[in-house]
This record gives structure tokens, C-alpha cells and sequence, in this order.
């Protein structure tokens, strides 16, 4: 069985190929964008000589590279999708290059997807505070007014969904929550932002839905592994849950002292009314930064469950404690190498 994996040089992606070739997965086809560094992908790679690892460069922006990628494969891991930029760009990584992936599954032959999308293709803006988030939860009905990234997520699934009615693949989703762990993003907007020089917390007491990056990768490949997984999403978090509030301690704490000014969720959303009067009353002049809409989506107390995807198997073999603690460790050395320095 030949895998494709999109997105295999990301932070992400190398732990999806390297669980892949753990699990005895022997033909693996890993898409790279053309002219990446793949030194850290290589060496995930060279681990494992027995098995047959591709390299393959190319571009899924056009209909021709998606076609050449999906060659003579069985199984797609599609994980790649635009992370940061602007709308445009979002919906060129995301967006785009999955209609091409799709369109070249239409013409040749049907394959099983995983499709890897994420917490924020959930409509929470309406629900009560405190309400649980499981797959049973609506997507968001309004993500043209949400942030860039999340709406990009929304279309990419709802696509994949789409094109599944309409030509019958086996399909699979898997959503993570916040993905952590060495190389990784060391905060999530979930706790808050900064903001010239000062860190606005703005997540409170909210759970915040970790999951270490190695946990995330065996979820992704029990889900593809399994055939009762078909036709379902599945959500991916850990187990025993920091509040925001408790991750920025651990943050403070363990790795980088911060200015931080904590902003209530009742005051985030007088603050957002007010950014959205000013700007319309100046015409554009102050962007619309927070939107009372995208604070409820945002940072409304929500919890969160992953009961779905242990039913299937998974449990996470990476604990948040132990998670946590690799974590902080990597930034840390990583900000004492000369590299960093410089």
C-alpha cells in the first residue's frame, strides 16, 4: 500500500511520517514544496532503510503537481494547509490546493483521505459558556466574519465533505485542538496575544485543548489504520487539561518572563465593541483586530471532548506533565544555541 503524506516537512508532518514507518508502513511517497529544506525530514527518513521513502517535490497549487503526487497512491495524509499570512494566501495553501487534490482523486481513481483540520472549523460563538465541544458540535455558520485562518480551515473541510458526497471516497478527519511540543509554537493565541510589548491574557480559566505533537501523529495514523474510522471526525486532544491561566504560569515560569495584563472575557467583549465602532466610524483607519464575534469564538469558555477518538483506541503515550516539561526544555536550549543568539 503506497501512502502519500502531504505537508511531511512541517512540524507536524515529520511526526506523521516517522509514526507511519514505526507502525511497519513500508511505501511512503512524502510531499514537499519545491526548493524546501528537508535536512530534518531526511533524517526521520534514513531511520528506517528497509522501508521505500520518496521525497517528492512539487507544488499541489497546480492541478498537474496533485495529479503526479497522487500516482499509483492508495492512502492520502493531506496535512498541508496555509498556517499563516494573509487571506489570500491562506486560501491559496488551504483552500486551493485541496480543490486540486480533490479534483485529481476524481480522475484517478478514489482513495482513502485523512484530512488533518482543526479545532477552529467549530461554530462556538452561539453556545453557552462552558459548553462541551465534541463532533457532534456545528461547524461555524458565519466564518467569512471569523479570523482568516480559521475560515480557510472551515472551507478546506467542508470541501473534502463535499467532494466525498459527490464521488464516494473513503474519507476521515481528524481535528486537533492547540498541537505543542519541541519546534512548535510556544504560545497559543487561545491564552492571549501580544500586543506592543505587553502579553494580553486573555484565555482565563478556559481549558486549553493541548495535544503533544507525537500523540497528535498517533491519532492521524490510527485513524487512517482504521475501517471503522471511515465517514467520521474525530477530535484530538490530551488528558488532564491546563487552564489558559495554568499554561502561562508554566510558561512564565519555565521559560520566559512576560508583561502581562489579564483581560476578563467581559471586558475583552466591551473592548471589541468599542475596536468595531471605531473602526467603522473611522473608516477603516483602526483594523477591526477583535470583533465580538471572534472573541466568542475565541475565548468563551468552552471544554472540550475526546472520548470518540479513545473509543477507536488511542490513548495519549505522551503525558501533558512529561509534554510540558520536553517542551520547555527544547525552547530553552534552543535560546541559549549561538544560532538563536545571532
Amino acid at each position: 500500500m503506497k501512502i502519500l503524506v502531504t505537508g511531511s516537512n512541517g512540524f507536524l508532518g515529520r511526526r506523521v511520517v516517522e509514526r507511519l514507518l514505526q507502525s511497519g508502513h513500508r511505501d511512503v511517497r512524502c510531499f514537499v514544496r519545491t526548493g524546501s529544506n528537508t535536512a530534518e525530514l531526511d533524517r526521520v527518513c534514513a531511520g528506517y532503510p528497509d522501508a521505500k521513502v520518496e521525497v517528492f517535490q512539487g507544488s499541489l497549487g497546480s492541478p498537474a503537481g496533485a495529479a503526479a503526487a497522487l500516482q499509483d497512491v492508495d492512502i492520502v495524509y493531506h496535512l498541508a494547509a496555509g498556517m499563516t499570512g494573509s487571506t489570500a494566501d491562506l486560501f491559496l495553501n488551504s483552500v486551493v490546493a485541496s480543490k486540486n487534490l480533490l479534483e485529481a482523486i476524481a480522475q484517478t481513481g478514489l482513495v482513502k483521505v485523512v484530512l488533518v483540520s482543526s479545532f477552529g472549523v467549530y461554530g462556538v460563538a452561539d453556545l453557552p459558556p462552558g459548553a462541551m465541544v465534541n463532533e457532534d458540535t456545528p461547524l461555524e455558520s458565519q466564518p467569512q466574519i471569523r479570523d482568516a485562518y480559521s475560515y480557510s480551515k472551515w472551507r478546506q473541510e467542508t470541501l473534502f465533505w463535499d467532494y466525498q458526497k459527490r464521488i464516494g471516497f473513503p474519507l476521515v478527519v481528524v481535528r486537533p485542538g492547540v498541537i505543542y511540543g519541541p519546534s512548535g509554537s510556544p504560545i497559543s493565541a487561545r491564552v492571549g496575544l501580544n500586543v506592543f510589548g505587553v502579553f494580553l491574557h486573555l484565555g482565563g480559566r478556559n481549558p486549553l485543548p493541548l495535544t503533544y505533537v507525537d500523540n497528535c501523529a498517533d491519532a492521524i495514523v490510527l485513524a487512517g489504520d482504521s475501517a471503522e474510522a471511515v465517514g467520521n471526525a474525530f477530535n484530538v486532544h490530551d488528558d488532564d487539561l491546563p487552564t489558559c491561566s495554568e499554561y502561562l504560569k508554566l510558561y512564565r515560569r519555565n521559560y520566559k518572563k512576560l508583561r502581562v495584563v489579564r483581560l476578563p472575557y467581559f471586558a475583552l467583549q466591551w473592548v471589541s465593541r468599542v475596536v468595531v465602532n471605531y473602526h467603522k466610524r473611522s473608516k477603516g483607519q483602526l483594523p477591526a483586530i477583535f470583533t465580538p464575534y471572534r472573541t466568542a469564538s475565541s475565548w468563551k469558555r468552552t471544554r472540550f471532548s475526546n472520548a470518540k477518538l479513545k473509543a477507536l483506541g488511542w490513548r495519549p503515550a505522551v503525558s501533558i506533565h512529561e509534554g510540558l516539561r520536553i517542551t520547555f526544555d527544547h525552547l530553552n536550549a534552543a535560546s541559549l544555541s549561538p544560532s538563536t543568539r545571532a
